[in-house]
């Protein structure tokens, strides 16, 4: 809620990398808060229990975010392969009204794949033994994970070009965020879609869907923001204003 809060009110925070960051920040919340409280609640007591329409409703949010996110990381790739690789072209480029087209097709495509996902889902007849111990999809996984491989495949190519240690260096400072968070994000993910099916893994596919599922949207915020000027110089100069007022 901070990151989206100060992209929001401070200018210099009015550019497509932090617009981009304000929806991963969205999704993340909207991903925990969708089995979060479900997971506390089942931990007071020994039923571990959900209604038939808390289920549907909490594999479609967590299709949905999991999608969406896929996708958006697959964009702010695209968008540091433009920072890097056209810098002079950069702002023309990455206008405001694509980057809230590339948003708005972000959202539409994974709320729409994780509908179709979760009707599907529906249709399976439900009799007998009605415990699931883990359901996962990941049908946008491997498209975004190619184009991220391809834009900093490009991205490392430039960086290589450049001959200053100086510029290369900036020039990674400002893809390290992205690629850290697309590390934790992917690895836990692939561990679990890759790993044998037996029954002696399914403990190991709760631990992982649980790193990337609470553990990585947690960190997502910190990533971004602990070596990071602009966020770090909009919030003192949002604490510094919020304490004059108050003196």
């Amino acid at each position: 809620m901070a990151i989206i809060i100060l992209a929001h009110l401070d200018p210099r925070l009015h550019t497509p990398m932090y617009f981009f960051l304000t929806h991963l920040s969205l999704m993340d919340l909207c991903y925990t808060t969708g089995t979060v409280p479900q997971l506390l609640f089942n931990l007071q007591g020994p039923e571990k229990t959900i209604s038939y329409g808390g289920c549907v409703g909490q594999l479609y949010v967590s299709l949905a975010m999991g999608s969406t996110e896929c996708i958006l990381l697959a964009v702010m790739a695209v968008d540091r392969y433009v920072a890097v690789c056209w810098p002079l072209h950069y702002t023309v480029l990455m206008h405001p009204h694509l980057c809230w087209q590339l948003a708005a097709t972000t959202w539409l495509t994974g709320l729409v794949s994780s509908l179709v996902q979760t009707v599907l889902t529906t249709q399976v007849p439900l009799c007998g033994r009605n415990i699931i111990d883990h359901v996962f999809c990941a049908l946008l996984l491997l498209v975004p994970l190619t184009l991220i491989l391809i834009s900093y495949s490009c991205i490392a190519q430039a960086v290589w070009k450049i001959e200053s240690a100086e510029g290369r260096q900036k020039a990674l400072g400002t893809c390290s965020s992205h690629l850290v968070v697309v590390f934790l994000f992917y690895s836990t993910a692939m561990a679990t879609y890759l790993q044998p099916t037996a029954d002696s893994f399914q403990n190991q596919d709760k631990f992982m869907a649980l790193l990337y599922g609470i553990v990585t949207p947690t960190l997502n915020p910190f990533i971004y923001t602990l070596g990071n000027k602009d966020v770090k110089g909009a919030l003192m100069k949002m604490i510094g204003k919020d304490f004059l007022k108050r003196v």
